[in-house]
């Protein structure tokens, strides 16, 4: 294994200690991630091999990958390295782990996907890689081109290693805007020109340059650029080439002969992209420019014989992917609804007229949108995949939240547009109209006034009206001046604030009015209204001044002006809690902290490599200020000290806004360069604070004033939304623990599932549906509300009329909307409903072959309605619908659930002429069924969907949602065992708290290991009193006493507080004990003594004994591990112990792999055997465990389990041998169940799918890339990920470096 070799040294070092017991987890935690849409401006941008593809936003490349077990694609990986807009990118077709890309500065780079990193880079002097292409012929070489060439060809690696040129393929008369290899022909290329023509260069043949120019063109100078090529792959000559207006032709390369010109419906419609279906020959695809049209075309016929309206928006680029493999079972993709099955939206293949005998090629396209949205669309069943409508393609300037929504984020970007976010389902709810040019800030109008003011690059400042979806007033007092900065005034609605590049900041009324115009010496960047004094502003400016200004006198000088920056400054930013508190970040690099009322700076904060442009302070923590950079990172501040708290490195270029909601304290959103959004909890800054609440301490330690929470040394909250939860408290009668809970929970936790899961808590304590918000039924719901609330749905939508709004983000149309309907009504077992919604939609047939669920009656009314109009429209389709049958249903159901409705309609027809025996239909179901089979065949169904689908969510980093899943099927302890497994602790207990008896055991597990987490903030007051909150606490006391490091007074304390004996007595009592023979006693009292060091031969001599007999088991020997693993780290790593510490290093070791074989830690199974292998061999031990009976043990563990977890990779499955049967039952055996059923699984916190642009840390665990959070060994370099951290430390207390270090990543 690759790790070892890394950590070796470690091994050898036996007394390595440094006492190092710092944090060593990141503090911030990223939660979600807004990916940008796909850039409008190149060609080829996006791609994609095999279980992958690629597209570019415009400094960012974006990777999704083929999620096996789901199949669905996820976002894998985001590649950051250009710093300029990225031209093309083209997968290796010999390596699906490899893509290369080129950008505007000249850089051509390759990437291996699998490892996220740059393999190669080339600065090509030659000018800019306008389109590039792997070559087809060429192991590992890159071709790329420039305007007229000529042709470049990059080896990269190799003996012939370095740039040449192409013989032929240069002094082109036009430009090339797109070249493609041939795949099957060496060395065949062709290039497609602005003037239309064509250039095609083989070896071995004579060159052809610039020839099949459009004929309409002949003779002429204009231009009609080439804006798609593709070479067919049956054929060695056949190529499809589209004009901007010429449309689309197939060329024969050889005789340079058109063979087609195919002919789009409307003059109107042009296309810029077009594909090859490689899983039906002939086949190929088109999409408009224009509008949203994907046309599906054979090369046989002139015209399209399929057109589907996708989208509103034109496409940009597609490619075709051959179909990953059919579903293992039908699980609904969350965006809709969650008790759908999507196999059952089969759509039945169009009635075949002559004109359309050819069926949709399966086969699904990656679509992008000039809008930026991409998705990826399955022709077979003309359905999305996967949709992300509407992204930033460009830089994000700003993001705010809505003062009276958490849930709603607008972001202001280059591309000219606004655009407004649900946070909680990561989808954009509403756009800007666009065309403003660059917009480099907003700003919310106050309460729910829901307008946005915007301030652009060169069109002045705008206020958008999200409702109404129009710009309802400018302002253009700066003329054509950049704005950077606009503030709408919070305290009076009626000014707004904008500072711009011509040195004015400009105080106005919304109906445009100046009140003020103050002038600068230079540009003006930032303005922030005052908090606390509705009159007071501060501006920062290029001169590096801070000003401020007071607004109700007529005087335009500045009240107090603040110098000390050495370079310009950027934005500026009161505190919201502190009066006259306000800091400054500036191009030098620092945050400087300003007191009005002292008229000095208090403080600097250095440590930024770069100018500084985000700043927010924390709207509950007084001294708590975030600041983003152009260093690419966020750094956390505590004020006081001008110390930072925190680093975070996730985004991959300059961070430039940074917002949370005062009702969300600890959720904070930032946008960058990168074009994405991501959303961070904040959480683990106040962990104290959290344990302080769920401890159920005194208010006093829990919420401060201001003046108290500046000098405290614990965390105070001091903002309203604790004042507010204070007071609503304090109203209440009766016990208001489980409120007070919820409702600090709810604030603390990021969005994404928590509020979600309490109106669950609250259902299932049985309160009142009319309580529940009105959103409950957007999430996911309990089973009982199920069909009441989709029902009402259903009816709705039938009765919406199409909404008039914007029309921008994809409203869906009236057809849509019945058909949704419709569906739902179906699941529901409502067949009259709707057979009268697909008769409305003309989808007669549909209607007809489930009405007779509803009677025969009903069903045979249809008919006649439907024989009415046949016979009106004179098609002789109406024969069958006149004959009234029995009932043949079960075949024609069978038919038809897979589409097929002609058959369905032939045994019909057999069955009226009397081939097949007429069954009656029988009594509606359950009348002589008896109910309660029905009922448990369903119940266990329904436990095993909600399963499936929590188990969806849980490996999709959304541990809270799973647990939803759970508790709406009443399901309480698989629910709290996700949230442990998600490691959401401080939710876990809470919820588990107001659940009550029923979560019991797991909440008290959870208790435990929050109490583990609480001895790494040395805390150990509140680690006491959680396990106090534990009945059967005793145990978990003495492990706390005994691990405590304070002096003996102290440690005496903590005993008392636990209701211990004092260190004295406890020698006592051990060596009684010792003498009585009971070694369990033995070794607990000496660890709580003076010298717990006696205890570790006792132990461990127990233990050697033990697993030295043949039929020992896990539980008899792992409570004295489990105490032994507590004696103080300060002791255990002493000269003396180090005999002991090596066996017992060993011991944990092995006992922890056999841990985690119980609760199905996979990832770390063989990492804990191959730890425990190496301390043997590199430590001086006599205990009973052989190298040999390691490896053996492992490898029958991988043999037993691994049909199991691998049937989804590729390697063939051997089955176990005899022996290595015998070896797995025996260690089953020894095993026995885990107590908590529930928890068996692996760990995956939130946030583990997120891919970061950041350092790449491989773990040395297992040598891969971490994805996801990252948590660093003592040494302070070793990484694993935090999901192997987590479950490391469940089975294992000491660190994987093999120090003596207890593991402390809760």
């Amino acid at each position: 294994m690759a790790w070892m070799t890394y950590i070796s040294h470690w091994f050898e070092q036996d007394d390595w200690y440094e006492g190092l017991q710092r944090a060593n987890m990141s503090q911030v935690r990223q939660v979600g991630l807004l990916a940008a849409g796909c850039q409008p401006w190149n060609k080829d941008v996006c791609a994609a091999s095999g279980d992958r593809f690629a597209y570019c936003a415009t400094l960012a490349i974006y990777i999704y990958q083929l999620d096996h077990r789901y199949n669905e694609f996820k976002l894998h990986a985001i590649m950051s390295e250009h710093k300029k807009t990225i031209t093309a990118i083209s997968w290796c077709p010999h390596n699906p782990d490899l893509f290369a890309s080129g950008s505007t500065d000249n850089l051509v780079i390759i990437w291996n996907v699998a490892e996220q990193k740059v393999i190669a880079k080339l600065d090509s002097q030659k000018g800019i890689p306008a389109s590039l292409s792997w070559c087809w012929n060429a192991g590992d070489a890159v071709a790329f081109v420039s305007h007229r060439g000529p042709l470049f060809i990059w080896t990269i690696s190799g003996p012939d290693s370095g740039v040449t040129v192409h013989k032929e393929a240069h002094s082109f008369l036009s430009d090339v805007c797109i070249f493609r290899w041939h795949t099957q022909k060496k060395g065949k290329v062709v290039f497609g020109h602005i003037d239309g023509s064509l250039s095609i260069f083989q070896p071995g043949n004579k060159n052809q340059k610039h020839v099949l120019r459009p004929e309409s063109l002949e003779g002429t100078d204009e231009e009609d650029p080439v804006t798609a090529l593709e070479w067919d792959p049956l054929s060695t000559d056949y190529l499809l080439v589209a004009n901007l207006h010429y449309g689309i032709r197939l060329v024969d390369s050889e005789s340079l002969y058109c063979i087609t010109t195919f002919n789009l419906p409307s003059a109107a419609a042009s296309v810029q992209c077009l594909a090859w279906v490689p899983s039906a020959p002939g086949m190929f695809i088109t999409g408009d420019s224009q509008v949203g049209v994907l046309r599906i075309w054979n090369v046989s016929k002139t015209t399209p014989i399929d057109n589907l309206k996708l989208k509103k928006t034109g496409f940009h680029c597609l490619h075709v992917l051959n179909s990953p493999p059919k579903k293992k079972f039908s699980i609904q993709s969350p965006t809709k609804n969650h008790y759908t099955s999507s196999t059952s939206e089969a759509v039945p293949p169009p009635t075949l007229t002559q004109n359309q005998a050819f069926s949709l090629p399966p086969g699904h396209v990656v679509c992008c949108f000039l809008d930026g949205g991409v998705g990826l669309y399955d022709m077979g069943a003309k359905k999305w995949d996967f949709l992300r409508d509407l992204g930033h393609v460009e830089t994000i300037f700003d993001c705010k939240f809505k003062p009276d929504d958490p849930n709603l984020l607008a972001t202001a970007s280059f591309d000219g547009t606004i655009k407004v976010w649900d946070i909680n389902t990561l989808t954009a709810v509403y756009t800007s109209p666009g065309n403003e040019g660059v917009i480099y800030s907003l700003s919310w109008a106050p309460g729910d006034l829901n307008c946005i003011a915007g301030a652009t690059s060169r069109n002045g400042a705008f206020i958008w009206d999200v409702q109404k979806g129009k710009i309802v007033q400018r302002f253009n007092e700066h003329g054509k001046n950049g704005i950077f900065c606009i503030s709408w005034s919070h305290k009076d609605s009626k000014r707004i604030a904008t500072c711009s590049g011509d040195g004015f900041c400009i105080i106005r009324t919304i109906d445009g009015k100046v009140l003020h115009k103050y002038k600068h010496p230079a540009a003006v960047f930032g303005c922030d209204w005052s908090q606390n004094n509705k009159d007071m502003i501060a501006t920062g400016c290029e001169d590096k001044n801070v000003r401020v200004y007071y607004v109700a006198t007529s005087s335009d000088q500045p009240l107090k002006v603040f110098s000390g920056h050495t370079a310009k400054v950027f934005h500026v930013k009161w505190s919201p809690l502190r009066e006259g508190i306000l800091c400054s970040g500036s191009d030098d690099g620092s945050v400087r902290i300003w007191d009005y009322t002292q008229e000095a700076c208090i403080n600097v904060l250095s440590g930024h490599t770069a100018p500084v442009r985000g700043l927010m302070w924390n709207t509950e923590i007084p001294y708590l200020l975030l600041s983003g950079s152009w260093d690419y990172t966020i750094k956390v501040w505590d004020t006081r000290e001008g110390t930072c708290l925190d680093t975070v490195y996730d985004h991959g270029a300059d961070v430039y806004g940074l917002t949370c909601h005062p009702s969300r304290p600890f959720t904070m959103a930032s946008c960058s360069r990168d074009s994405t959004v991501r959303l961070w909890s904040l959480t683990p800054l106040i962990t104290p604070l959290q344990i302080n609440i769920l401890a159920d301490r005194s208010w006093e330690e829990i919420i401060g004033n201001i003046d108290s929470a500046v000098e405290q040394g614990t965390p105070l909250l001091c903002g309203k939304m604790s004042r507010d939860i204070r007071q609503e408290i304090e109203k209440l009668t009766g016990n208001p623990r489980a409120k007070k809970l919820r409702w600090f929970s709810e604030c603390l936790s990021p969005p994404g599932g928590s509020e979600n899961l309490w109106n669950l808590v609250a259902v299932i304590k049985g309160q009142d549906d009319s309580l529940l918000p009105q959103n409950y039924c957007k999430g996911i719901m309990h089973l009982k509300h199920l069909i009441k609330f989709r029902t009402s749905e259903a009816q709705e939508l039938t009765t919406v009329k199409m909404s008039k709004f914007g029309g921008g983000i994809g409203v869906p149309t009236k057809e849509e909307r019945l058909k949704e309907a419709a569906e739902i009504h179906l699941r529901l077992g409502q067949i009259q409903r709707y057979c009268e919604l697909m008769v409305e939609l003309g989808e007669w047939d549909k209607a007809l072959s489930v009405a007779p669920g509803v009677s025969v009656k009903y069903w045979k009314k249809l008919m006649q309605r439907r024989a009415d109009q046949l016979i009106q429209e004179d098609k002789d389709d109406v024969i069958p619908y006149c004959i009234a049958i029995g009932d043949v249903k079960k075949l024609a159901n069978f038919f038809m659930s897979r589409g097929q409705l002609k058959e369905a309609l032939l045994v019909a027809q057999a069955a009226c002429e009397g081939n097949m025996q007429t069954i009656h239909v029988s009594t509606p179901k359950g009348a002589s069924y008896s109910g309660d089979t029905y009922k448990e065949e369903f119940n266990e169904l329904l436990h095993k969907v909600s399963k499936e689908l929590a188990e969806w969510y849980f490996q999709d980093g959304r541990a809270v949602l799973a647990a939803c899943c759970h508790l709406a099927v009443d399901n309480i302890e698989l629910a709290m065992a996700y949230l442990i497994r998600g490691n959401e602790l401080e939710l876990a207990v809470c919820v588990g708290t107001v659940l009550g008896e029923s979560a019991a055991p797991t909440t008290h597990y959870a208790l435990e290991l929050l109490a583990r987490k609480c001895m790494m903030i040395p805390t150990w007051n509140l680690a006491a009193d959680l396990l106090l909150m534990i009945p059967d606490n005793e145990l978990h006391l003495v492990k706390l006493c005994a691990f405590y490091p304070g002096c003996i007074e102290e440690i005496n304390d903590l005993h008392e507080k636990c209701k211990l004996p004092t260190a004295e007595e406890c020698m006592q009592l051990a060596e009684t004990a010792y003498a009585d023979g009971n070694i369990f006693e033995t070794v607990k009292y000496y660890l709580l003594s003076q010298e717990p060091e006696k205890a570790l031969p006792i132990g461990i001599d127990f233990v050697k004994e033990y697993i030295s007999s043949s039929n020992w088991t896990l539980d008899t020997i792992y409570p004295v591990l489990d105490l032994l693993s507590y004696i103080r780290t300060e002791k255990l790593v002493l000269h003396t112990c180090t005999a002991a510490r090596n066996e017992l290093l060993i011991l944990c070791g092995y006992i922890g792999a056999l841990l985690a074989i119980r609760k199905q830690y996979q990832s770390i199974v063989p990492a804990l055997y191959e730890y425990t292998s190496q301390l043997l061999k590199r430590r001086e031990v006599s205990v009973p465990l052989k190298l040999e009976q390691l490896s053996e043990e492992l490898d029958a563990w991988r043999a037993c389990t691994q049909s199991t977890y691998e049937s989804l990779e590729d390697s063939p499955y051997t089955p176990p041998s005899d022996s290595q049967r015998m070896v797995y039952s025996t260690l089953l055996k020894r095993l026995k169940e885990e107590s908590l059923q529930g928890i068996i699984g692996p760990d995956y916190v939130t946030g583990s799918n997120l891919p970061s642009h950041s350092d790449i840390h491989i773990s040395c665990l297992t040598g891969l890339k971490i994805q996801g959070p990252v948590f660093f060994l003592e040494d302070g370099k070793s990484a694993i990920s935090l999901n192997d951290a987590l479950m490391w430390a469940k089975v294992n207390p000491f660190s994987p470096l093999g120090t003596g270090i207890r593991l402390n990543p809760f």
